[in-house]
């Protein structure tokens, strides 16, 4: 818990716009490193799953693009949306497909965001502009 005492000292130092940011920086610093208590300290104390950060990016798109697997889990748990769309149009699989995350993209594969796929390229497109097609069919066949 010292890394939560040191949150709650630095957000009692500070306005509460500084302290909004802040949270939100502790956050999905905690989705990008895999610190898995810190993150579900904060969903279970209701804090919003779906929340994007100023590039647009979910704390799943964070976990999942820097290999944390079990924060994915843990904000799959919580009930984080993989069908969301960062600016570009790219949900948290395609993500793992470019960082050759396959343990999560297994999990990931797993939601069925065929919906977020109308627009833009397909998950089948995007992985033959990566040279992934043959993993996303491998992935597909384990299904």
């Amino acid at each position: 818990m010292k890394i939560l005492s040191i949150i709650l000292i630095s957000l009692i130092m500070t306005t509460p716009a500084k302290a909004d940011q802040k949270l939100m920086d502790y956050f999905f610093a905690a989705a990008k490193t895999g610190e898995t208590e810190v993150l579900t300290e904060f969903l279970d104390n209701g804090f919003p799953v779906n929340l994007r950060n100023n590039k647009s990016y979910t704390a799943l798109m964070m976990a999942t693009y820097h290999g944390q697997k079990d924060a994915v889990s843990i904000l799959l748990n919580h009930g984080a949306n993989a069908c969301l769309k960062d600016k570009r149009g790219h949900t948290a699989m395609m993500g793992a497909m470019v960082k050759a995350e396959w343990s999560i993209a297994k999990i990931l594969y797993k939601k069925d965001c065929k919906q977020a796929y109308t627009t833009g390229k397909t998950l089948e497109e995007f992985a033959k502009v990566f040279g992934q097609t043959d993993k996303l069919e491998a992935l597909a066949a384990e299904q």
